[in-house]
């Protein structure tokens, strides 16, 4: 186990939602996604992190999340990678070694640079962990939404209801817990994807 995950690992604490990959899975994404995560599938397995706050996904089980985001409006083969609670989503480029980062609540995508090799590729994927750890994917609101409407499933998120891009409020009386998939397709079809400004707080630098 790296440094990068092992602290990621204090971080978060123990797993949840724990689903050991396939063999078949593992050979399927082998030239499609860095080495490093599939070291981390074959070790870890998919699962949940930080009580269900961070989830390292099976891509194959959102190609029509991905497909209702981006289908056709990019050139480069995208894979969702993980996800957070309340839907923002890390799609890996597989041509360009990007990582695509779309805020779903709120519509809006950033693009890292692409990767030059497989070392930068395995970084990039240690980045998005301590991503995870250092930035605000809880919203200040993950661990009260958890106490109030209980811990997700592996196939669920936090959802606003009404949705923040109908004039919903990030409040915690608003969240729902929704089947994933079903409202990150809903969510895809209320706005038109836009990148995050460049002076935006929020976009990751990586």
């Amino acid at each position: 186990m790296n440094v990068v995950f092992s602290i990621f690992l204090e971080t978060f604490g123990d797993p949840i939602g724990h689903r050991p990959v396939p063999a078949s899975a593992l050979e399927h994404y082998k030239d499609k996604l860095p080495i490093q995560l599939l070291d981390y599938w074959k070790e870890h397995g998919w699962c949940g992190y930080g009580g269900g706050l961070f989830w390292l996904v099976n891509p194959a089980e959102y190609e029509s999340v991905v497909d209702s985001w981006i289908g056709g409006s990019t050139h480069d083969t995208y894979h969702l990678i993980a996800r957070s609670a309340f839907g923002e989503l890390y799609l890996w480029g597989e041509n360009t070694g990007s990582i695509l980062t779309i805020a779903a609540y709120h519509s809006r995508y950033f693009l890292s640079a692409p990767s030059a090799n497989n070392e930068e590729r395995d970084n990039k994927i240690q980045s998005l962990l301590m991503w995870a750890m250092t930035e605000n994917i809880g919203l200040d609101l993950f661990d009260e939404a958890r106490a109030t409407l209980g811990d997700l499933a592996s196939d669920e998120m936090y959802g606003f209801v009404p949705a923040l891009m109908l004039g919903g409020s990030a409040k915690l009386e608003h969240l729902q817990r929704l089947n994933a998939e079903v409202h990150l397709i809903l969510l895809s079809q209320m706005a038109e994807l836009e990148p995050y400004e460049l002076d935006d707080e929020d976009a990751q630098d990586e």
